[in-house]
């Protein structure tokens, strides 16, 4: 059992299009244990493992990260020239 809430199909096609057109995001987020995150990333793909939504994604220092996507609070798109 998992309290996982699905997210809209309209956020889900905005992380799509951010995946297919390699747009650096700065999302914040909560966790599993309830930190609250605030990074950049770059959205590489999205996966669906028992029941639940992910997106896999890069930070600036090449880290891969794994985001439960109902976790997240805040996204918003950056400019080409700001994650530089």
């Amino acid at each position: 059992m998992t309290d996982y809430r699905p997210i809209s199909c309209a956020m889900y096609n905005q992380y799509e299009l951010a995946i297919l057109r390699h747009t650096t995001m700065r999302l914040r987020w909560r966790d599993s244990a309830g930190v609250i995150h605030l990074e950049t990333l770059t959205p590489e793909d999205l996966e669906t493992c028992h029941g639940e939504e992910f997106l896999l994604a890069r930070n600036l220092i090449g880290e891969c990260l794994r985001v439960r996507l109902d976790r997240i609070r805040t996204v918003s798109a950056l400019p080409a020239s700001t994650a530089s």
